[in-house]
């Protein structure tokens, strides 16, 4: 143990005499580590640290995890870390993120929340509370259960499991100090959010949301700082990618009696494009298969949204798909940001009878080729309905298929037959079936292989301009359960 300083501060452990952290040296330790103090790739030496802003070890390596988690710091043996310089078009890329999942929570959120913001008054109140007096680090505490009380509220977890792990309760607190300027404006905009969310109109308050972002952005790009979050938030995005395909199923989980083989291929780091198969009561499995409008962040937070409001309602007892697809239609119309909205095709399939009810919600309608002699039969899976969230009261009709051993089920999104060349021409539903009806004997990773490649020559060196999406099921010899 050190010697006590006069404030009963032990000098080299940084505790005070009731074992409490020091809070304020942990946060000056934060702020400084974001705000340059240090060069780019500067190597420090955590005991120097730690006697410098009279901390433990074990708190200076708290901080430090923290920033080695959004990539601005890598620790090393020997009670090291070397201290990387940011990048100011990155930290653009996760407000950006920011923005969007704000917009989808405070729609979601605003039913929930209508007629009971106390507790959002009470954490504005305290911001006020806290820029009067000065102290940054209770206003950025403030600022980010603010916004975690609307994303706890909208009911989301994959919004919530998104902020977590892009950080946002840090990049709040380190981001705060460069906008002192504008503190007041960025306090005071959250009033309109809480009346908006107390009189429950969701689209007014996720708009407020995203202006808030943006605003609080802008506010970013005017400091004087030049530094950014480059290594970080590439870092964050390689994560936000690692978030979206735990979103798809893992490669073990297969369904009864089916042979199945899966692609997805985003046009950008991160896509709008979805698919899912899961076990439900009964021996039954839902599969799904749907693509967002848009591309990129935008499209994969609603690709969230949309998978997380068709289970929890497929996972509840029910009995009529339409019904089923409804409710989930209403769900991401009132969460979605305006002109957001999704093609899904949703089925039930039953191994013990190969029975398949269906709902397609504008979706490119799911194949069945089925082999009769030397005859191909093809069963396009269509029924009426609009895409998901685009029509608030839109209605859904079903339908049902009794699959037969050998047969072929094929799921696609229309980056499969949008392709284009250098010339423009589409690679087509027609090029696509033919080659699908080519495929009587080949297994499901063999035809995803040859559509790939056909797709591949087809483009002829053309960058991919939508989310690519196959999933290819062979029916495999008698029912099972």
């Amino acid at each position: 143990m050190g010697l006590l300083n006069e404030g009963g501060m032990d000098t080299v452990t940084g505790s005070s005499r009731n074992g409490q952290p020091n809070k304020l040296a942990e946060a000056r330790l934060a702020r400084e580590l974001f705000t340059g103090r240090y060069r780019p790739e500067e190597s420090v030496h955590l005991p120097e640290i730690a006697a410098e802003y009279q901390l433990d070890l074990d708190a200076v390596l708290k901080v430090l995890a923290e920033f080695q988690a959004i990539g601005m710091v890598t620790l090393s043996g020997k009670l090291t870390a070397i201290i990387h310089s940011p990048n100011p078009k990155e930290m653009q890329e996760a407000y950006e993120i920011r923005a969007a999942l704000e917009e989808i929570g405070g729609r979601a959120a605003a039913s929930a929340m209508k007629g009971n913001t106390a507790e959002l008054q009470r954490e504005l109140n305290a911001m006020r509370a806290a820029t009067r007096e000065l102290n940054l680090d209770s206003y950025a505490a403030h600022d980010a259960r603010f916004h975690r009380l609307i994303l706890q509220a909208a009911q989301n977890p994959s919004l919530l499991r998104v902020w977590d792990t892009l950080a946002f309760d840090l990049r709040l607190r380190l981001g705060i100090e460069k906008v002192t300027k504008n503190i007041v404006e960025d306090v005071e905009s959250h009033q309109p959010i809480i009346h908006a969310l107390e009189r429950g109109q969701a689209g007014e308050a996720g708009l407020l949301l995203r202006n808030h972002v943006d605003t609080f952005l802008e506010f970013l790009r005017k400091s004087d700082s030049d530094s950014g979050l480059h290594r970080a938030l590439r870092k964050d995005l390689e994560n936000a990618k690692d978030v979206q395909q735990a979103f798809f199923p893992q490669q073990s989980r297969s369904i009864p009696g089916l042979i199945c083989e899966t692609c997805y291929k985003p046009a950008q780091s991160i896509g709008g494009d979805y698919y899912d198969f899961f076990p439900m009561l009964g021996g039954r499995w839902g599969i799904a298969i749907g693509d967002v409008s848009g591309k990129g962040i935008g499209a994969a937070l609603l690709m969230a949204s949309l998978q997380a409001s068709l289970k929890a309602q497929a996972l509840h007892p029910h009995s009529d798909l339409s019904v089923l697809v409804g409710d989930v239609n209403r769900l991401v119309h009132e969460s979605s940001p305006v002109h957001f909205f999704a093609s899904l095709f949703y089925g039930e399939y039953l191994p013990a009878t190969r029975v398949l009810r269906y709902v397609n919600a504008g979706h490119n309608p799911p194949l069945v080729l089925r082999w009769r002699n030397a005859r191909c039969e093809l069963f396009p899976l269509e029924t009426e309905g609009t895409p998901v969230g685009a029509l608030e009261d839109a209605e859904y009709t079903s339908a049902t298929l009794r699959l037969d051993a050998g047969d072929l089920l094929v799921a696609y999104t229309d980056g499969i037959t949008e392709s284009e060349n250098s010339q423009g021409e589409f690679w087509g539903q027609q090029r696509f079936e033919r080659l699908l009806r080519s495929c009587r004997d080949f297994t499901p990773k063999q035809i995803i292989r040859r559509v790939l490649d056909e797709i591949a020559s087809f483009a002829r060196g053309q960058s991919q301009r939508d989310d690519i999406t196959l999933v290819v099921a062979r029916v495999d010899g008698e029912a099972k359960m």
